[in-house]
């Protein structure tokens, strides 16, 4: 029960109707994040999804959250490299009011200037905050230096230096240009009726409009492998080691996913049996993908002693290395296949995660795919799948690896880095 309503400006409303959920969930989506700012201006599209929050024409920031309290709801929004997204998950009777909030923080906020300058104390605390996080900020650091020199490896939060200097001129220009109106999805899932939703918004974006155009060019991970160290006085030490992955839409996308599994996806997975179940060298041990319009990272992640970093980096390169070597026993393969299976079909009963699933399948694959194709593309996929898309992917020059911790003395240089 998917249905989609494209605006003659080129806004496109989709729906998916669940109609024994007692929630709504609908967001309004922007293909354009950090990777098409300004350099000058990198963290501006998160400080706008902060902005919007802060009153509008109609509202004061304190009657936004009033009245998103007294329908019992949640009002939130996130900034990602490619997109941004506010959103509103609500008992289904109240979908008409958190539609017209939504609508009203998204077209008519008012960016008042003393709420500029107190949000950009704000944003400047959540800097500092990743930065004291070690968790966050070694994924973070990742990501920056694997597309290093290219927008896409431009944090999400923007540095000090940017967020200081941004102006409000500058703040309303970038929203003005960027939220083109055929880079926004409005997306709503759970108890909700396509034709009432259109009859809300229609009207009110159906004048949105922008002469902006991206430049198109492409972002590609490091062509040699490398690695950083970032010192500093920790416990643990905190290892990501990442390589090369596929673009979002790409065909191999699913042995992608069940090969994330099979490595490091779960208590069964190779990295967990073999770094925490049978060697104790980790508490955390896992693998992800980071998965952009045009380009890709697989990445180990684990938290370990220094003592112990160097062989946790070496058991991480041997379990990859057997995935190029070897064909994936299908028990093992099974197995992972039924584990995506489950939580793609449990995601399904969530509001919130079908919207989201609705908005992505908008801006990466331009078409909504169906949950019955999404778990035959996993039934398709073999071993010798696997094992090719590895092949491709995990090679000793595409390597980048990231420690933080009092690492200073071990040695850690790109010669360790042997797949």
């Amino acid at each position: 029960m998917i249905t989609t309503t494209t605006l003659d400006n080129g806004v496109r409303i989709v729906t998916q109707n669940i109609g024994y959920m007692h929630t709504v969930t609908t967001g309004i989506w922007v293909a354009n994040g950090t990777r098409h700012e300004a350099p000058e201006d990198n963290g501006v599209a998160h400080f706008i999804e902060h902005m919007l929050f802060k009153g509008t024409k109609r509202r004061t920031a304190h009657q936004i959250t009033r009245e998103i309290d007294s329908m019992g709801g949640i009002l939130n929004a996130f900034t990602g490299h490619e997109y941004v997204c506010y959103y509103a998950k609500v008992l289904a009777k109240f979908m008409p009011r958190s539609a017209d909030l939504l609508a009203d923080i998204f077209l008519n906020s008012t960016f008042p200037l003393d709420e500029i300058e107190r949000e950009r104390k704000v944003v400047l605390q959540e800097i500092k905050m990743r930065d004291d996080s070690p968790d966050e900020y070694i994924h973070d650091r990742f990501h920056q230096n694997f597309w290093r020199g290219q927008q896409l490896g431009m944090p999400v939060l923007g540095s000090e230096q940017t967020v200081s200097g941004l102006s409000r001129s500058a703040i309303l220009a970038h929203k003005n240009s960027r939220y083109r109106p055929q880079d926004i999805i409005i997306a709503a899932a759970g108890n909700v009726h396509h034709d009432e939703l259109v009859a809300i918004l229609a009207p009110l974006f159906s004048d949105i409009s922008s002469l902006w155009q991206p430049e198109s060019t492409g972002s590609f991970p490091p062509s040699d492998k490398e690695v950083n160290i970032i010192e500093r006085e920790m416990e643990q030490t905190l290892v990501c080691l990442g390589t090369r992955s596929l673009r979002s839409d790409h065909e191999d996308r699913h042995a992608l996913f069940l090969l994330t599994t099979i490595l490091g996806g779960g208590m069964s997975s190779r990295l967990f049996q073999e770094i925490r179940e049978k060697k104790g060298l980790a508490y955390s041990v896992y693998s992800y993908i980071i998965s952009h319009a045009d380009t890709g990272a697989l990445v180990v992640y684990a938290g370990t002693e220094k003592n112990h970093c160097l062989e946790v980096i070496d058991i991480a390169q041997r379990e990859m290395s057997r995935l190029v070597a070897e064909e994936v026993p299908q028990d093992e393969l099974d197995a992972a296949r039924e584990q995506l299976k489950g939580k793609t079909l449990m995601s399904l009963e969530s509001s919130d995660s079908l919207m989201t699933r609705l908005a992505k399948n908008e801006i990466y694959l331009q078409k909504q795919q169906s949950i019955e194709d999404v778990l035959a593309c996993y039934d398709a996929v073999t071993g010798e799948d696997i094992q090719r898309v590895s092949q491709e992917l995990i090679k000793s020059e595409f390597l980048h690896l990231e420690v933080m911790g009092q690492v200073a003395d071990l040695g850690l240089t790109v010669e360790k880095l042997i797949v």
